[in-house]
């Protein structure tokens, strides 16, 4: 049986990128911020409308290098959602914080900025909010929401690369908003560099800082100035982001083929949710995520998960389980103060999403799930 698996990274021509590295073996820097990394460190800042960029190793050291970058009081509160990938949350933790869980919007699986209101307290040092399968989060109340309660906002932007709102009159990259925002280059999503990440600043001074902190600190051959890890960028990876950066828009392009076959197969069927799409965001059809109610369609969404598995089609329960039930952190917190995101968890499903989709494909996922068999 030909399995359709839930994603494939996107590559360039093998000849694309052997022609990419080919300087490397010329010069023999393949780390430590070398021509490849500022290349690709440029070409980004200018592609997602950054004032300034830093890449890191992986989207998870970027999310820690960004909350020692802002100082934050160690031991405070940070609101976030338990409806992400867990990384987002072990940041948190591992940098000396506590998470505080806030409840999402049904309509797009993001913070419901009430119920950030609802959970701050004198403890509370900065917002985590993240833009989940791509869409946007209300970044205009949050923004708002921060000010008034002198909070620090850092975005987890990893799946969001390419998307833009229209905001204030003219269309913002997503990395744009909040203190610092962050994206994951992992070899799933839309853009990689097979490993990789990056942190959006405001600043120069809080790029260079950046900068020092992924290199253990190091300033120059005789000063270390802070105590940090190693979260460098290597050249190959940069080498890959170059040749993906040359196609990302045909990629998206593509996806978004796969998107609208999805949503004139999957429309209407009675127990089946979709995410609505939004006239003020560019989308980048990240994942593409379907709600299964099981009273209304007549089996649950692990059922379905299974029916799809035994036909070859992988699927993905994203995110499920939702952080506060996930062994490490279930002791620590009630998953009944948060609804929504336990509801979301217990329905959804990402089924496959990737630029070589084929129609046949979507049409074999798509009539399994209209038929429900």
């Amino acid at each position: 049986m030909h399995k359709i698996p839930v994603t494939r990274s996107s590559m360039p021509e093998l000849e694309e990128y052997v022609k990419e590295i080919e300087s490397l073996f010329e010069t023999h820097w393949i780390t430590n911020a070398g021509e490849k990394h500022e290349e690709l460190a440029e070409r980004l800042r200018k592609y997602l409308g950054v004032e300034a960029l830093s890449l890191t190793v992986n989207g998870h050291a970027a999310l820690e290098l960004s909350l020692e970058l802002l100082n934050l009081r160690k031991g405070g509160e940070i609101i976030t959602t338990p409806f992400t990938f867990v990384s987002t949350t072990h940041a948190i933790v591992r940098s000396g914080f506590r998470p505080v869980f806030a409840d999402i919007r049904e309509a797009d699986c993001c913070l419901d900025p009430d119920s950030i209101e609802s959970r701050i307290t004198e403890n509370t040092v900065a917002i985590m909010p993240v833009h989940v399968y791509g869409n946007m989060c209300d970044v205009a109340r949050i923004g708002e929401i921060a000010k008034r309660h002198g909070l620090k906002v850092i975005y987890d932007a990893a799946h969001t690369f390419g998307v833009r709102l229209f905001y204030d009159g003219e269309w913002r990259g997503s990395g744009s908003f909040g203190d610092l925002s962050c994206f994951s280059f992992h070899a799933t999503k839309v853009y990689n560099t097979i490993e990789g990440g990056a942190v959006c600043c405001h600043t120069e001074e809080e790029s260079r800082k950046i900068a020092e902190l992924r290199d253990f600190g190091i300033v120059d051959e005789e000063r270390v100035r802070y105590i940090a890890p190693n979260a460098k960028m290597n050249e190959f990876a940069a080498c890959m982001g170059l040749c993906n950066l040359r196609h990302v828009d045909s990629e998206i392009g593509k996806r978004k083929r796969v998107n609208d076959l999805y949503r004139e197969r999957l429309k209407d069927i009675k127990g089946v949710r979709l995410i609505g799409e939004r006239e003020d965001v560019k989308a980048n059809y990240a994942y593409f995520p379907v709600f299964i109610d099981k009273e209304e369609y007549g089996m649950d969404r692990d059922r379905l998960f299974t029916v799809l598995a035994e036909n070859g089609i992988g699927a993905r329960k994203y995110f499920y389980p939702m952080i506060t039930e996930l062994d490490c952190y279930r002791e620590s917190y009630d998953s009944s103060e948060t609804p929504a995101a336990r509801r979301a968890a217990g329905q959804v499903m990402t089924i496959p999403m990737y630029s070589a989709l084929t129609e046949e494909a979507v049409d074999k996922i798509t009539g399994i799930i209209r038929n429900r068999e």
